[in-house]
């Protein structure tokens, strides 16, 4: 059984790019764990911050709960992820609690700052995590995972940077089977059609799932698919363990 590790900023991040992928490892017996930096306060318009980061954590538990995945909020704020040395900490910590052999995050290069910062401190945590004398603070500390973990990146948003160019692939998976338990997650989160709306001018929250699922469905000639990049720096492992896993498309 490999541990798998899911962590992207918000509540709905992880539905939109990578849910299929994981309820294929799911599938295929792998302990799945789904992490968000935030609970979402600052996603309406009508709750408090606390009241609407209490809607969007149950909304995230019962997601991950139709998957059958265990799920964590690190705890920072909507657009107050930043890179300090607390951050990095705190996430080193929460990496040596799930001791995951697979992280898969946000994309370095996204629409927003906090998914790029969640990118940078997870890649840094992934580093961080396996140094014995790398300490976090934490009045009872896990220990030091055994190895860096392989390390993955989902799409950015519609695929794109922030300049609207479009963003490769390394390689696809095929998630038709899986599409309607991804929908399915995604729709848990409905305190969110009414905010994108007003925020973004957005009425089609499961559409926009399926539109971009079909368009890396279509570059492999399946139904549905989700596409990765792997981080494959020094010294970081080069197999690409999520591929064989799941047996995907290259």
């Amino acid at each position: 059984m490999i541990r798998i590790l899911a962590i992207h900023a918000h509540p709905d991040d992880i539905e939109f790019q990578c849910a299929g992928t994981l309820a294929l490892l799911k599938k295929r017996g792998h302990h799945i764990t789904m992490a968000t930096m935030t609970a979402g306060d600052c996603g309406s318009a009508e709750h408090s911050r606390s009241e609407i980061a209490a809607i969007r954590r149950a909304e995230a538990k019962a997601a991950a709960e139709l998957l059958g995945a265990d799920y964590f909020c690190l705890e920072f704020e909507d657009l107050r992820i930043v890179d300090n040395n607390e951050s990095r900490e705190r996430v080193t910590e929460f990496l040596r609690q799930v001791q995951p052999d697979v992280v898969i995050t946000a994309p370095p290069v996204d629409y927003m700052t906090d998914h790029e910062v969640t990118s940078l401190l997870v890649r840094q945590a992934t580093f961080n995590a396996p140094i014995p004398n790398y300490t976090t603070g934490t009045a009872t500390p896990s220990p030091a995972i055994s190895a860096i973990p392989h390390l993955y990146y989902v799409d950015p948003l519609e695929g794109m940077d922030y300049y609207g160019h479009p963003q490769p692939a390394d390689f696809h998976i095929n998630i038709s089977d899986v599409f309607d338990l991804k929908r399915d997650m995604l729709a848990c989160h409905a305190s969110q059609r009414n905010w994108l709306l007003r925020q973004h001018g957005i009425d089609e929250y499961l559409e926009a799932q399926r539109r971009w699922s079909t368009k890396r469905g279509q570059e492999i000639g399946v139904p549905y698919a989700e596409a990765f990049r792997q981080h494959r720096g020094h010294p970081y492992p080069h197999d690409n363990i999520l591929g064989e896993l799941i047996q995907s498309t290259l």
